[in-house]
This record gives structure tokens, C-alpha cells and sequence, in this order.
């Protein structure tokens, strides 16, 4: 006869079901891994698009404040240009000869505007000449408008 153990059926049926949820359980950590680098896939993509939107942003904001300095730095250029190009047309000569200076100095006159009454008493011993010369120096230097 035969006699079928119940116990032995049972450890069958208890493998098969053990196999049957590994399995299972093997195929569900198969996807969740898959799920997990196609997560990570995307957020490098993501984290790349903000950084290159910010990238552009920054670009934007530093080629604006470039654009004001530049602006800036040819306006002052065409400043020093076009006083040069006065200079050019009017050369002024900034030095009095050692001579002239002296003159002056022993009278009371020195560097700056010269007033004209204090010149003409400081000039009354050369003669007609050598006070015209003077004076066009001074005028050359600047000291007398």
C-alpha cells in the first residue's frame, strides 16, 4: 500500500512556495534596481539643464556689467582724445625760463595767477622789450589770461 506522508507533501508544497516568493522577490529587486538607475539617470539630466540654465543666466549678468564698463571707459577715452587733440591746437608751455621765474621771485611774485598791477611794478626797470618778452611768457605758462 501506499501511504502518503502529509508531512513530506507539506515540506513539497512549503519548498515550491519559498521558491515561488524568492523568485518573486528576486524579480522585484531585479526592477526596483533598474527603477533606481533610470532615477538616477534622469536627475543627472535634470541637475545638468539647471546648472546649464544658470550658466547662461551668470554669462548674461557678467556680459551687461562688461558692457557698462566698456561703455564707460570709451567715454572717458574719447574725453582724453578730444582733450589731446585740444592741446594739439593750443600748446600751452607750462614752465617760466629760470630767469623769468627769479625776476619774479624777487619781487614777491610766485607760481599761480599773477596779478597784473603787482607784474607791471615788477617790470617798471626792464625796458620796452624785455617786458613784452616777459609777458608773452607768462602767457604761454598760463599765469596771465
Amino acid at each position: 500500500m501506499l501511504t502518503r506522508n502529509p508531512r513530506k507533501q507539506e515540506r513539497k508544497d512549503m519548498e515550491t512556495d519559498e521558491k515561488s516568493i524568492v523568485e518573486r522577490l528576486e524579480a522585484a529587486a531585479s526592477l526596483l534596481e533598474k527603477t533606481l538607475s533610470w532615477l538616477e539617470e534622469r536627475q543627472g539630466a535634470l541637475s545638468g539643464e539647471v546648472e546649464r540654465i544658470t550658466a547662461t543666466v551668470e554669462q548674461s549678468r557678467r556680459e551687461a556689467e562688461m558692457a557698462e564698463k566698456l561703455a564707460a571707459v570709451e567715454k572717458e577715452l574719447a574725453e582724453v582724445k578730444a582733450a589731446a587733440a585740444q592741446n594739439a591746437l593750443n600748446p600751452v608751455r607750462r614752465t617760466l625760463p629760470a630767469a623769468t621765474a627769479e625776476m619774479l621771485a624777487k619781487h614777491g611774485i610766485g607760481e599761480g595767477p599773477v596779478d597784473v598791477r603787482a607784474l607791471d611794478a615788477a617790470l617798471s626797470g626792464l625796458s620796452l622789450e624785455q617786458r613784452i618778452a616777459v609777458k608773452t611768457q607768462l602767457l604761454r605758462a598760463g599765469a596771465i589770461a
